[in-house]
């Protein structure tokens, strides 16, 4: 399955209106969906046998009978979601309402090939199940995102750069006969830009959500819609060319790529070169935070390098705004170049009214997404969507 938008009327939108407080009834819902009373009780009652909406307590009367007012169900359906850097593993519970259940780190070298990576994954994703199973929940799928390019049906990873072994590896349906459990497996930049759409910025249509951390991805959120492009590469720009970047050479094969200057693994290689300790982007906020000269022009160059690619993006896309995420958005630097090189290179009628902000949601900002679209999508099935084969 693909963590694509809901089409409108369906549950999954019906849910949506509800979630985002657009919708407290069924006939709030009529409105909203321009939609037959039937149609739309029919679309509630699905939601409810799927223990994703519950009817209780009265609204305020128009005339008529008071009507019963619709909430997201707290307890019940979640999702598991999975966040896969290159040397880390985040999960966590999504439930429809509130933030993330019970969030676990593990630190895991992913460049070290898929069978191992598998192995963490479905540990720490099953023994999350049992604890959510425990606390009375049900668990609807998994939700995950990958730290490299997924095919257009969100099968198999392509090609991901610095990860030796992965390409056109089955990740969905490895991980699906391991856990019992449908999954859904889309690219991590993509999972954060519906994870802060969704619960921090849901009146935006459009946005573009950048994730800078090891290294550069982006999400692209049309219309209130993720869009994923024809072979789902859309928002990739870690391999556009910079001139900063010059000849040298990126782990894709190509040169002077954005990811060889502005990446937090760039960062680090260009600080140990000067002999300080920079291993991580941990390393390197810490390195900021401390006054560091050379750590904080680099990063504020990186973030110019990355608002310079994001000005052709703004120029020609438009959006609403633009969402600095990952490990590097805490860099304050990092965020204001980008902003003020966005000001300075952009159509004044791009920016008038762009806003350009860090993400809400953080570290949790992947996880929020993917278990999100999990959710939704089961709800736009009827439950619980099959296991993909």
């Amino acid at each position: 399955m693909t963590a694509s938008g809901e089409q409108p009327g369906s549950a999954a939108h019906v849910l949506e209106l509800v979630a985002n407080g657009s919708a407290t009834s069924r006939a709030d819902l009529v409105r909203e969906l321009g939609l037959a009373a039937s149609t739309v009780s029919a679309r509630v009652q699905e939601l409810v046998e799927a223990g994703l909406l519950t009817e209780s307590g009265e609204g305020a009367s128009r005339g008529g009978r008071r009507p019963r007012l619709l909430r997201v169900a707290d307890r019940g359906a979640v999702a598991l979601a999975a966040d896969l850097g290159s040397h880390h593993i985040r999960t966590g519970a999504v439930g429809l309402t509130g933030g993330v259940l019970d969030p676990e780190d593990l630190a895991f070298d992913l460049t070290a090939g898929p069978d191992g990576a598998l192995d963490a994954l479905a540990g720490q994703l099953a023994a999350l199940a049992e604890r959510q199973r425990a606390a009375g929940r049900t668990v609807r799928g998994v939700g995950l995102g990958f730290p490299g390019p997924v095919d257009a049906d969100g099968a198999r990873i392509i090609a991901p750069s610095r990860m030796p072994g992965w390409h056109l590896f089955p990740l969905r349906d490895r991980l699906a006969d391991r856990l019992g459990l449908p999954v859904l497996l889309d690219n991590d930049a993509n999972m954060m830009a519906l994870g802060e759409h969704r619960t921090a910025r849901p009146a935006r249509r459009h946005l573009v959500v950048v994730k800078a951390g090891r290294g550069i991805g982006s999400g692209v959120i049309s219309d209130g819609r993720l869009h994923r492009g024809a072979r789902g590469s859309a928002g990739d720009i870690s391999h556009v060319r910079v001139d900063r970047a010059a000849q040298l050479p990126c782990s894709c094969g190509n040169i002077g790529c954005l990811e060889t200057v502005a990446s937090g693994a760039a960062i680090a290689a260009a600080l140990r070169t000067r002999g300080l300790r920079a291993d991580s982007a941990a390393d390197i906020l810490r390195l900021v935070e401390d006054g560091d000269a050379h750590a904080t022009t680099l990063v504020r160059q990186a973030g110019r390098d990355i608002g310079t690619v994001l000005a052709v993006v703004v120029n020609f896309f438009n959006p609403e705004a633009v969402v600095v995420g990952g490990a590097l958005a805490a860099a304050q630097p990092l965020v204001a170049a980008v902003r003020g090189t966005l000001y300075e290179r952009c159509l004044p009628m791009a920016t008038s009214e762009l806003a350009i902000d860090a993400a809400v949601h953080g570290p949790d900002a992947g996880l929020l997404g993917a278990g999100h679209a999990v959710l939704r999508l089961a709800a736009g099935t009827g439950g619980a969507p099959a296991a993909p084969r």
